[in-house]
């Protein structure tokens, strides 16, 4: 194809178990003008037998290389990307038929940089997962998202559809970053567009199996770190100072949660630190108080 209007990039690495459904379930959409880039990072499984029938297809471009990690495969895909729009699909997630459809007309207004979706969730066999978001901050929004996006990363990557020149002005995927590489680009992104989503779960999201990344909470946590610090270096005037402490107030929030049945002490301290942050909020302190019940054996009825 000389110049498909939409690029689908798909990276993967030993999800060749997935990759037939994620491949079909582009090819069966009801949008038709498009190019499928695949890449291959360093899989050691049988991703190169799973992908040999399709590559008769002239839209299927097949690129292997090295293994150098998500962000470095992306941006490879991107590279190689002739459309106008960019489309991201991890290997181990499906699109509905008619997703590209609903999104693609929302790019008329020339300031959208990013249209996306949310998702419904499947578990490693494809059975459908009941998975509800609790935080007010994990609710999907348009326009202009910077101040929300800011406290978390409410866009599902693999719904997620970008103008491309929007790349080729403020950059891709930080190779310098092992997780959360979605966030920090929309992040960026952010500041200088609008964003827009279709109210429909596109997406269908395979979660809880073995090799996905997100598991890795310690590490996940340092490139959250990472990610906001360098944010607010590059836009001091994006983010006001009390929205920053309160960032950071959720932030530690969620780690005080998250470490509370694993390490105790470690969750009491993220507890204080939100409150160090800002004490006008009650979660932190109730959060210490339901540790002082789980630490004198409330743990079942906290559960």
């Amino acid at each position: 194809m000389s110049h498909p209007s939409l690029s689908v990039v798909i990276t993967s690495y030993n999800y060749g178990k997935y990759l037939k459904g994620c491949i079909e379930s582009v090819l069966n959409q009801t949008w038709r003008d498009f190019e499928i880039i695949i890449v291959n990072d360093g899989s050691t499984d049988d991703t190169d037998a799973i992908i040999a029938p399709y590559l008769s297809d002239q839209r299927i471009h097949y690129v292997k290389q090295m293994n150098a990690g998500q962000a470095n495969a992306k941006n490879t895909g991107i590279r190689h990307a002739k459309g106008d729009y960019i489309a991201f699909l991890d290997a181990d997630d499906l699109w509905e038929t008619n997703k590209l459809e609903e999104q693609i007309p929302l790019f008329r207004d020339p300031l959208v940089g990013l249209v996306y979706s949310t998702a419904r969730y499947i578990d490693e066999e494809g059975n459908a997962v009941q998975f509800e978001h609790k935080s007010n901050y994990l609710v999907a929004r348009s326009g202009q998202v910077t101040r929300h996006l800011f406290f978390d990363n409410f866009i599902p990557f693999s719904s997620s559809v970008v103008r491309k020149e929007c790349l080729d002005r403020l950059g891709a995927f930080d190779e310098g970053l092992s997780m959360g590489i979605d966030w920090d680009l929309w992040l960026r992104l952010s500041v200088h567009y609008k964003f827009c989503f279709v109210d429909k779960p596109l997406l269908i999201y395979r979660i809880g199996h073995a090799g996905q990344m997100s598991k890795n909470l310690e590490l996940r946590q340092r490139c959250s770190d990472a990610i906001i610090n360098k944010f607010i270096a590059a836009h001091p005037s994006q983010i006001s100072p009390v929205l920053i402490r309160k960032m950071w107030q959720y932030t530690y929030m969620n780690r005080g949660y998250y470490y509370r049945y694993i390490n105790l002490k470690q969750s009491s301290r993220y507890y204080l630190r939100a409150f160090s942050q800002w004490p006008f909020a009650i979660g932190p302190l109730r959060g210490l108080l339901m540790n002082c019940v789980v630490m004198f054996g409330g743990k079942q009825k906290l559960r």
